[in-house]
């Protein structure tokens, strides 16, 4: 029971300190969902995550440090962690995940899985707006990978290749 109520309360302040602005997916019952296509997008804003902290670290170490690209960078930084915190909340939590009964443990462990991997995405993608530590990109990578994995299935997830805008890219098996 406390597990339970703890999670409700997690999944509540993830979607109320989100915000009201939602640009991942409407939130009229339309049924038209593009899960792949999320997580695409998803890669896409930590991959401009990733390239705005290289921008703002390079830019800082200049002998004479340009701070309105600077400031730019951090504000480009900011706003595609919004973005993806606002796929994680509004798409995912709010409109794709169902809760399911305890009833079928298998089924229950996988939406508890997921629900905990959400809300570590949403986390990571606030420390990289409050800092400038890649390790935080790092983990944002691994934990879309796990949770498309879980999310679709491993068989049927669709891994894309992605650049991190640094000249090398990865692609997902």
């Amino acid at each position: 029971m406390y597990r339970k109520s703890w999670l409700l309360f997690v999944l509540f302040a993830i979607v109320a300190l989100a915000g009201t602005k939602a640009w991942a997916h409407c939130q009229i019952p339309c049924g038209i969902y593009d899960d792949p296509a999320r997580f695409t997008e998803m890669r896409e804003h930590v991959t401009t995550i990733e390239k705005s902290i290289n921008q703002i670290e390079e830019l800082s170490q200049a002998e004479e440090p340009n701070y309105n690209q600077i400031v730019r960078w951090v504000m480009n930084k900011e706003d595609h962690a919004d973005q993806l915190s606002e796929i994680a909340t509004y798409y995912f939590l709010a409109q794709r995940i169902k809760p399911t009964d305890n009833s079928d443990q298998q089924k229950y462990s996988k939406y508890l899985r997921e629900l905990m991997m959400l809300h570590q995405i949403v986390v990571h993608a606030m420390k990289a707006k409050q800092t400038t530590d890649l390790e935080h990109v790092a983990a944002l990578r691994q934990l879309i990978d796990q949770f498309e994995a879980s999310y679709l299935g491993e068989k049927t997830a669709k891994r894309s290749t992605h650049s991190h805008g640094d000249g090398h890219v990865h692609a997902h098996p």
